[in-house]
């Protein structure tokens, strides 16, 4: 009899334990955000923070001015959750920094825009006109799509359009001169050279605004940024908040009014 007494206490207090375990990451009701200055940390200060709030949750906005903590402060518990970064970036981290990062959604992004001082219309450009890009591949295979995109010129059919360099540019019908330099320099030269093709956050960052550019890039979703989450809190009820209310008519209100430019994902184009 004791010995049955004892099972029967030790499973009651598994039991106990698993409920207790359930109603403390239901009764969650703070959040801890990360996203680097600028467009992102606006983004959960203006749209996520107050419909999450709506919810009752209190949510902390933790700001950074790099790449690499709000990962690092993610897997080590400091953060519940960050906006800052690609897909390609956020696998690459986590594949080198051995870590377990998921993906809750995509969000509107800063595009890449092309630039000018001298031109006011792609059809505007001339011949021999010199166009500054990035000299990075993530960024600079971004501007070929952008610039084959707007008939400026062809990549070769034989390289991924992701990895593109300007070596496999196969025609440029308006024979554009191509200066690389590194992606933080570009908001300068616009005022210098014919063309720029600037990334968003770095435009953002200028005071530049999206809607001046001659083109905005139709951005591949691998590109855009995304809310990202340790692997293991992928069920919990405050990252199934937080996808709702990205989800939700009144963020996309938001996104409308407050980061006019903004490339949407796939999955906001789709309703």
């Amino acid at each position: 009899m004791k010995k049955l007494l004892t099972i029967l206490t030790i499973l009651l207090l598994t039991v106990l334990a698993a409920c207790g375990s359930d109603e403390g990451d239901s009764g969650k009701k703070e959040i801890i955000f990360g996203a680097t200055t600028g467009p992102y940390s606006d983004m959960v200060n203006k749209a996520i923070a107050p419909l999450l709030e709506e919810k009752g949750y209190t949510v902390e906005n933790k700001e950074f001015t790099d790449y690499i903590q709000p990962n690092n402060s993610l897997a080590n518990g400091d953060l519940d959750a960050n906006l800052f970064q690609h897909k390609i970036y956020m696998e690459s981290f986590a594949e080198e920094n051995n870590m377990d990062l998921s993906e809750v959604i995509i969000v509107p992004t800063a595009p890449m825009g092309l630039y000018s001082n001298t031109y006011d219309s792609i059809d505007a450009i001339e011949d021999g006109s010199t166009v500054v890009i990035a000299n990075d591949p993530t960024n600079l295979a971004r501007t070929l799509i952008m610039l084959q995109d707007e008939g400026l010129i062809t990549i070769s059919e034989d390289v991924d359009p992701l990895r593109a360099s300007v070596d496999d540019i196969v025609e440029n019908p308006k024979n554009l001169n191509f200066q690389e330099i590194e992606a933080g320099q570009l908001p300068r030269a616009v005022e210098s050279e014919d063309l720029a093709a600037v990334p968003g956050n770095y435009a953002l960052a200028a005071d530049m605004d999206l809607l001046d550019a001659l083109a905005l890039e139709e951005m591949p979703d691998d590109y855009r940024n995304r809310v990202v989450v340790n692997t293991e809190d992928l069920d919990k009820q405050y990252v199934k908040d937080i996808k709702e209310v990205v989800e939700s008519d009144e963020f996309e209100q938001i996104i409308d009014e407050e980061f006019q430019g903004f490339g949407k994902p796939e999955w906001m184009k789709k309703e």
